[in-house]
């Protein structure tokens, strides 16, 4: 029998021995004295009978089989319902620490720092890069209009879009769109250096995209010296994979075309390119991309990877179409998918798809056929969203669903924008015709777990908009085999477990990536003050300067910088795909 062990919840975190030293000039607030959310937070299964206690105790010998309640947070005009221990952990700094993100914004500013992360990173610093972001963008508002009573352009500020303010110092976005907003953080905002919250691919990808606009003397670093894997990203550097390619060039079956997912490493598509004709995808346009390639290279031959589940799910996607004749007409084949397609060229298509068989994101690996039935026999009504990483049974259920637009495949944005719409069309019915009770849409996220900081706020935005009595659940569908039980939680008594780590599974999945959480709020503080350091040790002439070669350390890996491939200069060849994609 397992031991029992204990969840360490974010207010109880400990700071890891490999941050810097806390020698740090900016104010920082140890995670233990950090405010939680302030936003109101209610826990409808908490007995007053009995104490609520911040730490359950896990047993990790008793098996989840006796639940069908995933884990969830509810969003109302009202404030924040989280649903379960691993919820309550996501709802608990929701609302940003105001101490937290004033220091974090000063540090910035004093270091010229621009700041672009991924969906994916913790909802603490997530809440808090939103706040800092808006912060900058009203400061400089201020600053260039000190108009204080035009509230359209301030209510956008505090509620819009964060990567649509273009004085932002701060992007939360895709992989691809965080290249970008570097660019404009160094071109219209002067900043001098870039931090990349993400995994090494795309700090990476995001120095590469500078160099590429002329800007290649400003530094990009990560929150830690470590490195920050990617199990997807590495399935594109086996030889298995090379092994792939090279079967795919020595083809005869007429022009190969290696569509290749934007989140590897630039390494990766410098190999691929110099094997095979080479284009980049995003989860966003692998669609468009594979339908127009196919539209301009006839009989082109589709090499997909390395992302098995994503490619398998296109597969899927062209069978669901060529199956539903009724439904899938030639017109409406060319209105929906591509002016140039019919049936019949998607035939041909979908038959010269070949997909990489052995890729996987470990968090999208865990919707499985566990979590498939319960979605199935718990959630029927629920609208279902699945990235397109995700396995074949978890996709099929949000592919069904999305034909009858109660479901959205695809990317981290096109979830977060359907579930936008959805409770934007709800509030706007609830307007004409209301309800007498409040009206809660399910939404179940099939993707990872830190999109809801950004789903919160966009959904908290439309009700405070509209002022209608509509809730959003997000439910977080968790793999059994990820989830050990509670002690103190009768109501919700399976929760994603650290007996797999933060609700990993043996398998290989996690409901939150354990790669993407090594960016964490005090890392990023003592990254900061580095910086600082930095810059002040270069005015003081013979002096050593141990910050610089700190942050040294912290740069995105240069496994290509000064090498050739094919007599061509290898970061080149890395970036092409990027570029071929785009034009």
């Amino acid at each position: 029998k397992s031991p029992a062990s204990t969840m360490v919840l974010p207010n109880q975190r400990r700071r890891s021995s490999n941050l810097a030293s806390s020698k740090s000039s900016l104010p920082r607030l140890e995670t233990s004295q950090r405010n939680k959310s302030t936003v109101s937070l209610t826990y409808d299964y908490y007995d007053e009978t009995t104490e609520y206690q911040d730490d359950y105790v896990f047993d990790g010998s008793i098996v989840a089989e006796n639940t069908a309640t995933f884990p969830s947070i509810v969003i109302a005009p009202d404030g924040i319902v989280p649903q379960g221990s691993f919820a309550e952990a996501q709802a608990e700094y929701l609302d940003p620490d105001l101490e937290a993100v004033d220091a974090l914004y000063d540090g910035l500013v004093e270091s010229n720092i621009g700041i672009v992360a991924h969906y994916y990173m913790d909802v603490e610093i997530q809440s808090i890069l939103q706040a800092v972001g808006r912060k900058s963008a009203r400061m400089t508002y201020e600053k260039k209009s000190g108009d204080l009573n035009d509230t359209v352009a301030l209510d956008q500020i505090e509620n819009g879009d964060l990567n649509k303010l273009s004085d932002s110092i701060v992007s939360i976005a895709d992989s691809l769109a965080m290249g970008d907003h570097a660019v404009r953080m160094v071109r219209d905002l002067g900043a001098t250096s870039i931090v990349c919250l993400g995994v090494d691919f795309m700090a990476e990808s995001v120095q590469a995209i500078l160099d590429k606009n002329g800007y290649g003397h400003v530094p990009v670093y990560r929150a830690t010296q470590r490195a920050i894997g990617c199990s997807l990203a590495e399935s594109a550097e086996s030889r298995s994979y090379r092994a792939w390619l090279q079967m795919a060039a020595d083809s005869q079956k007429g022009p190969p075309l290696h569509v290749v997912y934007i989140n590897t490493s630039l390494e990766s598509k410098a190999m691929s390119s110099s094997i095979v004709p080479t284009i980049t995808c995003t989860s966003s346009n692998v669609l468009r991309t594979i339908l127009q390639a196919s539209v301009q290279i006839p009989d082109v031959q589709i090499y997909y990877g390395p992302d098995t589940y994503m490619g398998e799910n296109l597969v899927s996607l062209f069978d669901a179409i060529l199956q539903s004749p009724e439904t899938w007409s030639d017109e409406r084949v060319r209105n929906d998918l591509h002016p140039e397609h019919n049936r019949e060229t998607l035939r041909i298509l979908r038959d010269n798809i070949s997909v990489f068989p052995n890729g996987n994101c470990v968090v999208h690996h865990m919707f499985g056929g566990d979590v498939v039935k319960t979605v199935k026999e718990e959630y029927a009504d629920a609208y279902v969203t699945a990235h397109l990483e995700v396995p074949g049974e978890m996709f099929q259920i949000a592919m069904e669903k999305s034909l009858e637009g109660k479901g959205a495949v695809g990317s981290t944005s096109n979830i977060l924008e359907f579930i936008s719409d959805k409770v934007k069309e709800v509030s706007a019915e609830e307007a004409i015709n209301p309800s007498s009770a409040a009206r809660r849409l399910q939404f179940v996220l099939g993707t990872e777990a830190g999109m809801v900081t950004s789903i919160v706020k966009a959904v908290k935005t439309i009700l405070d908009a509209t002022g209608q009595q509509v809730e959003a659940e997000i439910i977080f569908p968790v793999a059994s085999e990820a989830m050990t039980a509670t002690v103190g939680d009768d109501h919700l008594a399976v929760v994603p477990g650290v007996s797999g780590s933060e609700g990993c599974s043996t398998a290989g999945g996690c409901a939150t990536c354990p790669f993407m959480k090594m960016n964490d709020l005090d890392a990023l503080t003592d990254l900061i003050t580095m910086v600082n350091d930095a810059q002040e040790t270069r005015n003081i002439e013979n002096h050593a300067n141990f910050s610089q070669v700190s942050l040294n350390g912290h740069l995105p890996p240069q496994r290509l910088k000064g090498k050739m491939l094919n007599g061509r200069n290898a970061i080149e060849l890395g970036v092409l795909p990027i570029m071929h994609m785009r034009h």
